[in-house]
């Protein structure tokens, strides 16, 4: 039994100490790893000085001795090194170009280059640049004598006086000195040239702008060892931008070493010298048309199909006979269009055909957007009736007036097509003669155009000579057209706005109210803008200033609101006058302003804030543009609201106001655009010495500069209602617009109907 015993406890505590023992055995082989480098390479290397240069095996300690460490264990101190950072230098302000394209490196796909002189650019230069200026973004002439004048128009570039291959030398460099990294090609052409500048732009468009290309009318290079070709000058040729940029090392080179008589064989012996490329008259399945015109030329003999598909024509020795090859390319490219428009409205006929509706899935005219669908009842358009001398759709709100001007020419017009159109379907079976207009419809669609429906009685005759008379429906719509992006000149909305606020003596109960809201809708936004007060004093006003200032409570008011405000000052000017007319303000204030001054002229009655302020930053454009804003002004109180509490604040419907369009009291112009403007009315001056009491500043920009006169509406400008009073020493003209403003801005014409019917029935009982 004690055997027994003895094996089990054995074999309970054999596992423990077997563990025990191979622990003790694994702990004695560590220490002796450590304690001796190991062979085979492992072992940590000392560099010069004894400093270990080493890397170490993981989990591992390196055994150093004191001497080695420089100084013993009890004599290391820990120290605190505190961080110091480094200095960070300045930001560098991020340039940002001004166009997406600039950044991305999008580049104009054609330049076209017209090589001229003194004695042709007045004639042949003037006729180049009117036949293809309007179809190309950017044309350029270059000769080399300087003109007196430059035509209207025209951007000319004067090298000198000097020889025809100096002046390709001067012509080549200016190009890439200033155009080259702005267009992918490059065209060059003379002035006894004839361009068919859309088929040109058709060629340029299927060219790819990495190719190093020299496309013209190829003729062989002079010398008998030289075998390459140049372009002909006369027929205009094609250089890609990647040509150009590998020709610009050498060009010096080709000045001084290339001699030649023609200064088109010069730039082409350069070009085949240096770049290894000729010219050729075809590329890729794309052809370089062109044609020579001699004496017995004739438009209506030539019929060939290489005339017809011509890019250039030369030489072409008047302007006269430039205007006719014009005349006869256009009508031809027009007759092409209208053919491919038929193609088109046949094929929408036939795929309409397979269409779950059949051909009423296709919208008339074929091709043109479809009707605006109204969503609500307020957005259904509205059908005008007319006949030929009336329209009941007035603007006035008169249910029939008299057709004049635009509209009645627009009328007749659209009945005489509406009587060709009718003839050209019933040809030479009947013909037709309108013999009145009985009923006529027209509304414009926004997304179409205008549509008219006309209702005509016609007499028919037919091929035996019997006439009768009927009435024809006809459907007829004017498209919209002709829409063209206009590149306009960049503007910010950080510009600085002066505000001018004249303040007469009919005003001064009104400029308090001007300065509460001009204080919380600018002065607390920190808006970027002045405010300037201009004080008027008539004669007798201005002697009894120093006794009576009629303006001393304003003053007041602008004292404390520069207290408050601590940032904004407000600077005012007196001016004594008789009369105070609009231009005589503008001349004080112009001469204490600098050039660059944004101003906007303001009216006591009006509520600014920052939304119109910045519309008026981008509406006005320094040498291109004035904006007049049509401000919302509101009927009279007692007329809108009578015998009701008018509201706090008055919303923009038609029951609280409207847009006056005969008021130009509001406008935002830069001075220097004043500046010239009134510099152009001096000769009239003369003649006239009250002009600048006769007119105001609408009438002033629209006769005398040559800027873009922006009107439109402005419904973050709300004029509040008052009686203005009409100075009669002014314009007939603008008198007449004031009397107009007084009577529209009393009530609309409901709400005057309905106030004369309340005194009808108040008089009857």
């Amino acid at each position: 039994m004690k055997l027994t015993a003895f094996v089990s406890l054995l074999r309970s505590l054999g596992p423990v100490a077997v563990g025990i023992s191979l622990g003790f055995t694994l702990s004695l082989l560590s220490v002796a790893w450590v304690g001796e480098p190991c062979a085979g390479g492992r072992a940590l290397t000392l560099a010069q000085g004894g400093a270990q240069k080493g890397a170490r095996m993981p989990n591992s300690i390196s055994a150093l001795s004191n001497a080695d460490l420089g100084e013993t264990a009890d004599d290391f101190v820990a120290r605190i090194v505190t961080y110091k950072p480094g200095k960070q230098s300045p930001a560098r302000k991020l340039y940002r170009p001004q166009y997406i394209s600039t950044e991305l490196g999008i580049r104009e796909r054609l330049f076209v280059g017209v090589l001229t002189s003194k004695y042709s650019i007045d004639v042949l230069g003037v006729a180049v640049n009117r036949t293809i200026s309007h179809h190309l973004d950017s044309v350029v002439f270059f000769t080399g004598g300087h003109t007196g004048r430059v035509p209207h128009g025209m951007s000319v570039v004067a090298h000198g006086e000097g020889h025809l291959i100096w002046n390709m030398f001067q012509t080549m460099k200016y190009v890439l000195e200033h155009f080259v990294q702005e267009y992918d090609w490059f065209y060059f052409v003379q002035d006894g040239t004839y361009t068919q500048a859309d088929r040109l732009k058709a060629l340029v468009s299927h060219l790819s702008m990495n190719c190093k290309l020299y496309m013209g009318h190829p003729v062989k290079l002079s010398g008998g060892e030289m075998k390459g070709r140049y372009c002909h000058g006369g027929f205009g040729y094609l250089l890609s931008r990647v040509l150009l940029l590998q020709l610009k090392p050498f060009l010096e080179v080709c000045k001084n070493d290339i001699l030649s008589v023609r200064p088109d064989e010069w730039l082409g012996r350069c070009i085949s010298d240096h770049t290894k490329i000729d010219c050729v008259e075809a590329h890729e399945d794309l052809q370089y048309y062109h044609f020579e015109m001699d004496k017995n030329f004739g438009l209506n003999k030539e019929e060939s199909v290489h005339f017809k598909n011509v890019i250039t024509v030369h030489p072409v020795p008047d302007a006269e006979l430039m205007y006719i090859l014009h005349k006869h390319f256009s009508e031809m490219e027009l007759q092409r269009t209208y053919g491919e428009i038929e193609k088109l409205q046949a094929e929408i006929r036939n795929v309409s055909k397979l269409a779950f509706e059949g051909n009423r899935s296709a919208q008339w005219p074929i091709g043109i957007n479809p009707p605006f669908e109204p969503k609500t009842r307020f957005e259904v358009l509205r059908w005008d009736y007319f006949t030929e001398d009336h329209s009941y759709s007035c603007t006035d709100g008169s249910p029939k007036c008299d057709l004049t001007g635009v509209d009645k020419m627009d009328i007749a017009d659209i009945i005489n097509t509406a009587m060709g159109e009718l003839n050209k379907k019933y040809k030479p079976d009947l013909h037709l003669t309108k013999q009145q207009l009985i009923n006529g419809y027209r509304r414009f669609d926004p997304t179409r155009g205008m549509e008219y429906t006309l209702d005509l009685q016609v007499e028919v005759v037919n091929r035996n000579r019997q006439t009768f008379s009927i009435t024809k429906r006809v459907h007829l719509m004017r498209p919209l057209s002709r829409i063209e992006i206009i590149p306009m000149p960049y503007v910010t909305e950080a510009t600085r706005v002066h505000v001018i606020l004249p303040v007469t003596n009919h005003d001064r109960e009104h400029v308090n109210q001007f300065l509460d809201v001009f204080a919380t809708n600018v002065f607390e936004k920190a808006d970027n803008t002045v405010l300037t007060v201009l004080f008027i004093y008539n004669p007798f006003e201005a002697q009894e200033l120093q006794k009576n200032d009629i303006f001393a409570s304003i003053k007041m008011k602008i004292s404390a609101c520069e207290q408050r405000y601590s940032k904004v000052k407000v600077p005012w000017i007196s001016v004594k006058t008789e009369g105070p007319a609009q231009l005589k303000i503008m001349d004080i204030i112009s001469k204490k302003h600098s050039v660059d001054t944004l101003f906007f002229i303001a009216n006591v009655n009006i509520n600014v804030n920052s939304e119109f302020l910045n519309r008026c930053r981008m509406n006005s454009i320094r040498n291109w543009q004035v904006f007049f804003p049509i401000h919302f002004q509101e009927y009279n109180p007692d007329v809108a609201y009578h015998n009701q509490k008018p509201p706090s604040t008055v919303e923009l419907v038609k029951d609280s106001g409207y847009f006056d369009r005969n008021v130009f009291d509001e406008s935002c112009f830069y001075n220097s655009d004043y500046m010239a403007t009134r510099t152009r009315m001096v000769s009239d001056l003369r003649e006239k010495e009250e002009l600048t009491e006769s007119l105001d500043m609408y009438d002033l920009f629209v006769k005398y500069s040559s800027l873009h006169v922006f009107r439109a509406v402005e419904p973050a400008l709300c004029h509040r209602y008052r009686h203005q009073v009409c100075d009669p020493r002014l314009s007939e003209d603008i008198y007449h617009r004031c009397i107009q403003s007084n009577l529209e801005r009393l009530g609309s014409r409901s709400q005057l109907a309905l106030l004369l019917f309340e005194q009808e029935q108040g008089n009857s009982t």
